[in-house]
Parts: structure tokens; sequence; C-alpha cells
């Protein structure tokens, strides 16, 4: 009937840490950078307008000849426009990322 050890409980908080380090770490190297590049898209798709020369997720190329709330016009080649939503914008054409603000 011996009680518990005091370095069991120690081995435990040390777990417990460690956990938290190693959740540390990934936050910082893989969440915090996504979510940076996502404001900065959500920041260039708020302010895009007119002549603006973009690619699509789908790596279509155009350039933005009509805006609306949601939608965008993209002419990608002479006569040929097409409608496509904001959110299919993967950036400006010739960038590797979004600018920033």
């Amino acid at each position: 009937m011996a009680g518990p050890r005091s370095g069991q409980g120690g081995a435990l908080w040390g777990q417990v840490i460690m956990m938290a380090v190693v959740f540390a770490i990934f936050y910082l190297i893989l969440i915090a950078p996504m979510r940076k590049k996502q404001r900065q898209l959500q920041a260039l798709l708020a302010h895009i307008k007119n002549g603006d020369r973009v690619v699509t997720n789908g790596g279509i190329l155009g350039t933005v000849v009509a805006v609306s709330d949601r939608h965008v016009q993209l002419r990608v080649a002479d006569k040929v426009k097409i409608h496509m939503l904001k959110s299919a914008i993967a950036g400006l054409q010739g960038s590797e990322s979004p600018p920033e603000e």
C-alpha cells in the first residue's frame, strides 16, 4: 500500500509540456504562414480592378474586364470572355504571392 511515487507526476507534466512545445512549433511552422497567405489573398480579391492580369486556380491567365461583388469577368483571348467567381483567382500574373498591405 505504498503511495504514488513523486516521479510519476513529474513525468506526466513533462509530457504535457512537451506536447505544448510540439503544438507551438507546429503552429509557427504550418498554421501561421497559411493564415497570413489567406489574409493576403483576401485583400487582393477585395481590391481587384479592371485591367489587372490574373491567374486562376485552374491555371487560366486573363485580364479583368468587369468586377462585381462575387464575380469577375476575364478576357482570355480576343473576343473571348469568361465569368468566374472571385474565389477562383489564385493571384496576379507575374507575382509569386499576393502583395502585402
